[in-house]
Parts: C-alpha cells; sequence; structure tokens
C-alpha cells in the first residue's frame, strides 16, 4: 500500500498544479482579450474578473498540495485532507472524478488507515 499512497499524493499534487496551470492560462486569455478590446471598461471588467479567478483557483489549490506533501510524510491529518479533497475532485469529470475514485479507494483501506494511526 505504500506505493498507493505515494501515487495518491503524487496525484493531489499534480492536479492541483495542473489547475494552478490552467487558471494561468485563463488569465492570460482574458488578459489578452481585454488588452485588444478598444473599450477600456471592457479591459478593466475582464482583469478584474481574471484577477479574482486567478486567486480563488490558487486558494482552492492550495489544500491538494498541502495534503499530497503531508501524504508524502505519513501525516493522519493529510489523509483526512485529502479524503475531503478527493469527493470534491468527483465533480470535475473526467480527470478529477478518476483522481478521486483512486483517491477514496487507497486512503480508506484498512492498511492504509493502520499506517497513518501508528505513526
Amino acid at each position: 500500500m505504500e506505493k498507493h499512497i505515494n501515487i495518491v499524493a503524487a496525484l493531489q499534487i499534480g492536479l492541483s498544479v495542473l489547475n494552478i496551470l490552467i487558471g494561468i492560462f485563463v488569465f492570460t486569455i482574458l488578459c489578452l482579450v481585454g488588452n485588444f478590446s478598444d473599450d477600456v471598461q471592457a479591459e478593466l471588467v475582464l482583469s478584474v474578473i481574471a484577477k479574482i479567478l486567478i486567486s480563488f483557483i490558487i486558494i482552492c489549490s492550495i489544500p491538494g498540495i498541502l495534503a499530497g506533501a503531508g501524504l508524502f510524510k505519513r501525516k493522519e491529518w493529510a489523509r483526512i485532507l485529502a479524503l475531503i479533497i478527493s469527493v470534491i475532485h468527483l465533480i470535475n469529470f473526467p480527470l478529477g472524478t478518476a483522481v478521486g475514485v483512486y483517491s477514496i479507494w487507497a486512503l480508506v483501506q484498512p492498511e492504509v488507515v493502520e499506517k497513518f494511526k501508528a505513526g
């Protein structure tokens, strides 16, 4: 089960980083569209939306990175956080659903629960 725990940790970190990269891409597109428009008000609105969106994505991705790092160190709080995040990932079809299902399956195995409680 060690292998599964490490895979779940890497998937949590990887999916969070992927979300941040997608957020940066969307931020860039929104800012570019705002710059290409001749309307100052449109540029302002798009830049505000882009900043709010990237902030939201980064704030939502931080727990996944923390959970992955904690899972590598075998912390019980990280297992619980990863389970909560995995349930939320189920909504993100198809990649998030696959990661969520695998993470939930791996983290509720009796051997894994005992391993985290032991140390």
